[in-house]
């Protein structure tokens, strides 16, 4: 009976003298790929980041993987706990002096290739313009005249003028100068007869009762949204326009140049004064519209004029 008690005791004692479990080592579970350590034995943990909890613990492999997503096919990136935000310490093998180097010339390449991208881009587009400046001057003043005084003229004015000038299109074509004009003559000028019978300025002589009642805040904007692509290729296209329509208009001056801009001229103010037009109309009509009951009657003739139209 006494050797049954000490065999116990001697149990006792060398169990209590492994070091405890703890408890949240015993459930492993990786954030990953959901496994736990139950599924993967032979799997290799790793605690890499300040979590608590079942967050905390991850497959290695599983974490190499996340890791070569976050970097993007990189070696040197940053990459940190998506929890806590602790950054991970990624350690590599020393691979010799050559491979050192080589991984230091592929980030240096890696780092400036796009710079020197956005600098290709730059110098193409100088070129284009320095190119489209000079073809805009031989086109305005002659051939001949315009290579005469390209040829006379200092490199480095036609370095900086030459393209100065499709930007000088470009910023003249934003300027609204329709709608400054649009907005004197609605509240200036609607009183006189003549230009009143032409542009109805006042809402209420083009109006019904019942949108008489519109407030100004009601109404449409004035001003259109811009288009770059319109603002570009009207700016582009302004040379040969004017250039056409001096032939056509002003084909008794001599001066080719003076022909140009007289031809430019004419074509700006051709086209504001229909664009100040169309957008008075423009205007009428947004005031009059109307919303209708949601009837059979109301239903076929909506119909009806979408199918005649």
């Amino acid at each position: 009976m006494n050797e049954d008690i000490d065999q116990q005791n001697e149990q006792s004692s060398f169990q209590s003298s492994d070091p405890p479990v703890r408890q949240s080592d015993s459930g492993r579970y990786c954030w990953v790929c959901f496994a736990t350590e139950e599924e993967d034995r032979e799997a290799s943990w790793v605690q890499p980041c300040n979590c608590r909890g079942t967050t905390k613990w991850v497959h290695q492999s599983c974490l190499q993987r996340w890791v070569d997503e976050k970097q993007k096919g990189g070696n040197m990136g940053k990459v940190t706990c998506p929890q806590c935000q602790t950054e991970y310490i990624i350690v590599f093998p020393n691979m010799g002096m050559l491979v050192l180097i080589l991984d230091t010339v592929d980030g240096i390449i890696y780092k400036g290739c796009p710079f020197m991208a956005a600098g290709i881009v730059v110098g193409a587009v100088y070129w284009c313009a320095v190119t489209y400046g000079a073809i805009t001057v031989m086109q305005v003043i002659g051939q001949k005249e315009g290579l005469s005084v390209m040829e006379q003229a200092d490199p480095l004015i036609l370095l900086v003028g030459l393209p100065a000038i499709p930007v000088a299109l470009l910023l003249g074509k934003m300027i609204r100068w329709e709608d400054a004009v649009l907005n004197f003559m609605r509240r200036k000028l609607k009183k006189v007869p003549i230009i009143r019978y032409v542009v109805p300025f006042s809402i209420d002589t083009a109006l019904n009762a019942d949108a008489q009642a519109t407030t100004e805040n009601d109404l449409p904007p004035l001003s259109t949204p811009i288009s770059a692509t319109r603002v570009l290729c009207g700016a582009l296209l302004m040379p040969t326009i004017a250039s056409l329509f001096g032939k056509i208009f002003f084909d008794s001056v001599k001066s080719n140049f003076h022909k140009t801009i007289l031809g430019g001229l004419a074509f700006v103010a051709l086209k504001g004064c229909l664009k100040i037009y169309h957008k008075q109309q423009q205007y009428i009509r947004q005031c009059q519209r109307k919303i209708l009951d949601y009837t059979e009657s109301n239903i076929s003739a909506y119909i009806h004029n979408r199918e005649s139209e």
